[in-house]
């Protein structure tokens, strides 16, 4: 074993020194394969970490939203709806909510309104998210002037801003009273958006939301995990957009890279040739070539990898980030919790480092078998 260690270990100096000698070309081979390997992993790490990022987020959600729908569309629910999903049993608590959505033209940003179940400001005050007073320059004690629904212009004075912790779900909010909300927006006494529905035993989720769509027919319950579900379906589409685009990219490399494995140069089939006529084995200068070809994907992996996990988590993947984080204007200054995939590195390990390795393998064993006189000589 010792020998077996102590001979591999021969043979990766010898391929370094051999790598060094065509620098230039090893070293803009790396440059270009690195480059895709951080295309491609700078994807994957955005799109997973912002996924894992909604799932946190919606862990805290109600389990059951519940909708009123009238052709099809949504539309307010009565007080009396609210009061019979009371009722049902396996229901432990039911919120009705009230929110809607104002287009800001000042900023041509929209906003949500909405009335917190606790701790709401008072009427004619309001607090607003950090990308509200970020765009309207806006601090506590300011006032804020939004058009209601009948286009009278109605006057808040900020009450303060939201933390900027919870930025990526508070940006663009704003919280007001529910007497200012229904002003504002034309809402009646007795209706509401929707109805958040807590559930008693997480078993029986479906169960209730069969109750709750036998009880009201005109209403759309909503799972916590059918929205957990629209959002992974969402970023797999903008993921897949992106890979597609890299894909013209990744296959112009996987076309150069195959040509440069497959095929020896004149440098390296005299190589070849003089190791050969120097007592090397033909295992021995395969091993040594796939050392090669190993040692240059592998530096490229994880050159390309680690720049990656930089531009992503530290630097907040400011390359894809207007395309894999949404249409929203009001950009939260959002930066990805670090979090690593195993099976998704050794996906990218096996699709970039394995086949490049692989196709080093053939060319020179074609060039080892051959007569070490007639390989130089050609």
């Amino acid at each position: 074993m010792q020998n077996w260690i102590e001979k591999q270990r021969h043979l990766v100096d010898f391929t370094l020194a051999s790598l060094a000698r065509r620098k230039g070309k090893n070293l803009g081979l790396l440059a270009v394969y690195a480059a895709i390997v951080f295309s491609l992993a700078s994807v994957l790490l955005f799109s997973h970490s912002v996924r894992r990022e909604a799932a946190l987020l919606l862990a805290d959600s109600p389990e059951v939203l519940v909708q009123r729908m009238v052709a099809g569309r949504h539309d307010l629910m009565p007080a009396a709806a609210v009061d019979k999903l009371k009722g049902l049993r396996g229901v432990q608590t039911v919120e009705a909510r009230l929110w809607g959505y104002y287009f800001d033209p000042v900023a041509a940003a929209n906003y949500t309104f909405m009335v917190p179940t606790r701790d709401a400001p008072p009427p004619g005050r309001i607090k607003v998210g950090p990308g509200i007073a970020a765009t309207r320059g806006a601090g506590a004690g300011d006032v804020l002037a939004f058009r209601a629904y009948d286009g009278t212009l109605f006057s808040f004075a900020v009450a303060g801003t939201l933390d900027s912790e919870s930025a990526l779900v508070s940006a663009d909010l704003v919280l007001v009273s529910e007497a200012d909300f229904r002003t504002f927006f034309g809402v009646a006494p007795g209706l509401y958006t929707d109805v958040a529905v807590s559930v008693r035993n997480a078993r029986e989720v479906r169960t209730v939301a069969e109750k709750i769509a036998k009880a009201l027919p005109d209403s759309r319950p909503i799972l916590r995990e059918e929205v957990l579900r629209t959002y992974d379906s969402l970023f797999d589409w903008r993921e897949g957009m992106m890979l597609v685009l890299l894909a013209g990219a990744t296959l112009a490399f996987v076309i150069f890279a195959w040509d440069k494995a497959s095929g020896l140069s004149a440098e390296e089939r005299r190589e070849i040739g003089i190791l050969k006529a120097v007592g090397w084995e033909t295992s021995d200068v395969i091993r040594m070539k796939m050392w090669e070809g190993a040692l240059l994907s592998l530096a490229a992996f994880l050159l390309g990898y680690a720049a990656a996990y930089l531009h992503v988590f530290y630097f907040g993947a400011g390359v894809l980030e207007p395309v894999l984080k949404g249409w929203a204007v009001l950009y939260p200054a959002f930066r990805p919790t670090p979090f690593v995939d195993g099976l998704q590195v050794f996906t990218l390990f096996l699709l970039t480092v394995f086949p490049y390795t692989v196709a080093t393998i053939v060319p020179v064993w074609r060039a080892a078998i051959v007569d070490p006189d007639l390989v130089m000589r050609s």
